[in-house]
């Protein structure tokens, strides 16, 4: 992936790397480049799956299933290469941390698991990471940000809402900050309490979710009584790479609470105009029946 971007894929089957963006943007892959992918995510899911058999045994799960996870990867930043690393996780757990030091050329290992490595088994993966992961991962990584930067170094303003919702089976209220829309993956979002942060143990949510299309979004709840509501001021606060200050949002009603507070200005105007026309016609039938008694009336009297 390059950030949140699907890239390519390993085919187990075929033992080979798919690089699907390429075929989008009718590239192909060099021979060196294919080969060095291969090998890499081919090395890469020989070790997860070994060491997916060792946990196992380890903390005693043989039966049933379970999650061996990867996250390898490389940082460009504006001054050049960032960090390599590498984390795993099993069953959920986070497991071995590798950071490499590019400008060092140094291993750093952080490993809560009891997967011992010798000073041989050490030197070659530092060797591994140095001459073939590092290049690769870099310079994969700069031909996809030229082929997708359109996409990737986008832009786009989250639409924020500070939303409050009736709780009909205590009484008491919900208060969400919603952000939607946005791009790229990273915000911050803040629930607050009278100009201050409302502790995160208080609140629920806070998932980042895919919108359907390529943006993302995430809202933060809390849940309050009656008298919270009226002794406090809640606001909500967003910063995000788009926006060039904070959105300071404040109080408005959910759709359903307020139904006359989501209907749009134009048709509040548009329903009183036709309640008005309605009025007026009304009226007029109502003088017109009233005058044409009067004259039937005044008839009878003259006979």
């Amino acid at each position: 992936m390059l950030d949140d971007i699907t890239v390519g894929h390993y085919d187990l089957g075929q033992h080979n790397f798919v690089p699907t963006v390429y075929k989008e943007f009718n590239v192909t892959l060099g021979a060196i480049d294919q080969s060095a992918a291969n090998m890499i995510f081919g090395s890469i899911h020989k070790n997860m799956k070994s060491q997916a058999l060792f946990l196992q045994q380890h903390f005693n799960r043989t039966g049933g299933i379970h999650v061996q996870q990867r996250m390898s990867g490389c940082e460009l930043q504006d001054n050049g290469p960032g960090q390599t690393v590498r984390k795993d996780a099993f069953d959920g757990e986070s497991g071995e941390v590798i950071h490499f030091d590019v400008r060092k050329g140094m291993l750093y290992r952080q490993q809560p698991w009891p997967i011992v490595w010798s000073e041989a088994w050490t030197d070659l993966m530092t060797s591994l990471v140095t001459r073939v992961f590092q290049p690769f991962c870099m310079s994969t990584l700069e031909r996809w940000l030229q082929l997708r930067r359109d996409v990737v170094l986008r832009k786009v303003k989250p639409r924020v809402r500070l939303l409050q919702k009736t709780l009909p089976d205590s009484g008491g209220t919900k208060v969400t900050c919603l952000a939607t829309g946005f791009y790229p993956r990273h915000i911050n979002l803040t629930l607050l309490r009278d100009g201050q942060p409302v502790p995160d143990h208080q609140i629920t949510g806070g998932e980042l979710l895919p919108n359907g299309d390529g943006t993302y979004q995430m809202r933060k709840s809390l849940e309050v009584s009656a008298e919270e509501m009226k002794d406090h001021h809640y606001t909500c606060l967003a910063e995000h790479l788009s926006l060039d200050n904070k959105l300071d949002i404040q109080l408005d009603l959910e759709a359903g609470v307020d139904p006359v507070s989501a209907v749009p200005l134009g048709v509040v105007i548009s329903i009183a105009l036709l309640l008005l026309c309605v009025i007026t016609i009304t009226v007029s039938v109502v003088t017109l029946c009233y005058r044409k008694h009067q004259g039937e009336n005044i008839h009878v009297l003259k006979d």
